[in-house]
């Protein structure tokens, strides 16, 4: 039986969180999508505006925003308590520049209580570990009823790629599809602006990632 591409975790788990952490700390070719997640918030968010992000793990997204925008609030929305512990020490000398809040992201209370309303999202490496289709579909209408006309959702994740005879967790979905999901939450305009590190033949579960991009049109 050939072997599912993907990945489980034990994200509750402070050793296993710590872990990730350290296998996960930025290369260039993840830079590299930092970078065009800051040149897309750069063009569209007020430099006092709010972003939140979703799944904000040992915040090396974060860290790398927060530095670069230095006007701009941040939230970071996480279900993993360690995580989050992880990124409260590394995000500690941005002081109240940033909040944090545990929840789980398939419970749409998380818009509710959000510090302030969001001028812009981001995730990375976070939403197909939700399960499925569905799931990301869940999240991508919770985001679009969040945000305000204009406003975007940057998803940087794992994808399954086109032209791969190989089967993927249910998480891991082609990009087109993303991009349906996208339109029938609320974007009006979506887009996937990079695919990094793809591999067809003999994929990591750490290849295969994009930067999917949407936004908000306007609200009846």
């Amino acid at each position: 039986m050939t072997e599912v591409v993907g990945a489980t975790h034990q994200f509750h788990e402070a050793d296993y969180a710590e872990d990730w952490a350290r296998r996960f700390e930025p290369t260039p070719e993840r830079l590299h999508l930092f970078e065009t997640i800051l040149q897309q918030l750069q063009s569209v968010v007020p430099a006092d505006g709010h972003i939140v992000e979703l799944g904000i793990g040992p915040a090396y997204l974060a860290e790398y925003l927060l530095e670069r925008m230095p006007h701009i609030s941040y939230e970071g929305v996480d279900f993993s308590e360690p995580m989050l512990k992880q990124a409260a020490t590394r995000l500690a000398r941005f002081g109240e520049r940033v909040q944090c809040q545990q929840a789980d992201l398939l419970d749409d209370s998380w818009v509710s209580d959000l510090a302030r309303p969001a001028a812009a999202i981001v995730s990375t490496w976070a939403l197909h570990d939700l399960g499925g289709q569905t799931q990301t579909s869940k999240v991508y209408r919770a985001c679009a009823a969040a945000l305000p006309e204009g406003g975007i959702l940057l998803n940087g994740d794992f994808v399954k790629p086109d032209g791969t005879r190989l089967p993927f967790e249910p998480g891991r979905f082609l990009i087109g599809r993303h991009l349906e999901l996208l339109k029938e939450a609320g974007f009006a305009d979506r887009r996937c602006l990079h695919l990094w590190e793809e591999e067809l033949e003999a994929p990591t579960s750490s290849q295969n990632y994009a930067c999917l991009l949407g936004i908000v049109g306007r609200k009846v």
